[in-house]
């Protein structure tokens, strides 16, 4: 099983970051170890002191496939839910400085929330699902995957001419704004359209 990241698809997020737009997408994998197991609390690991949430649209692969035409794309996934992608952002930008993989910032153990799965044929449009995190009571991030630079389908399609996609794979498709700190007993909810997918707690 792989964690397939996609960062910098959102303009407003690549902006409040002051990163460069890229041409491609980027990608960046997580061990199946980053999993935050069901009803565990999320621990901030003590090599940081700023771990940001970064809510995500998810994906999970339902057949095998490489090289895969994005007109074919939608056949590889049947569900979508909602995830979070911890950062540790001091970390990582010491790695960027130095040109170094992302790895320590972005996949350490308990890094991937991945929420309740529901059945892709329950939205109306993949490509326009509003979600949110909610952190103590207030939304913090609002997103729609109408804004994504690269949209689900064309994901798969690049992805895939890289890495063969095996079922039970999951791509974490990108974040928007909004992304921040988490502190001891911050409570995080994520929604897509009117879903609770997941509530998590930091300790």
């Amino acid at each position: 099983m792989k964690l397939i990241c996609i960062g910098r698809n959102y303009t407003e997020h690549i902006e409040e970051l002051q990163n460069e737009r890229p041409t491609d997408p980027v990608i960046f994998m997580k061990p199946d170890t980053a999993i935050l197991l069901k009803k565990m609390p999320f621990f901030i690991p003590e090599f940081s002191n700023d771990i940001h949430y970064e809510v995500e649209v998810l994906i999970k692969i339902s057949r095998v496939g490489k090289h895969i035409d994005k007109k074919f794309a939608h056949k590889y996934y049947d569900e979508i839910s909602l995830g979070i992608d911890f950062t540790a952002r001091d970390t990582q930008m010491k790695l960027k400085e130095k040109g170094l993989p992302w790895e320590k910032a972005k996949a350490f153990d308990g890094s991937a929330v991945i929420g309740r799965w529901m059945p892709k044929d329950d939205f109306q449009d993949v490509n326009s699902l509003s979600f949110s995190l909610i952190k103590n009571g207030s939304v913090v991030q609002q997103g729609n995957t109408d804004k994504m630079l690269w949209k689900i389908d064309e994901i798969i399609e690049y992805v895939s001419k890289y890495f063969t996609l095996k079922i039970g794979d999951v791509i974490f498709t990108g974040t928007p704004s909004g992304v921040g700190s988490v502190s001891s007993g911050d409570i995080l909810v994520g929604n897509i359209e009117k879903n609770e997918l997941f509530s998590i707690t930091v300790k």
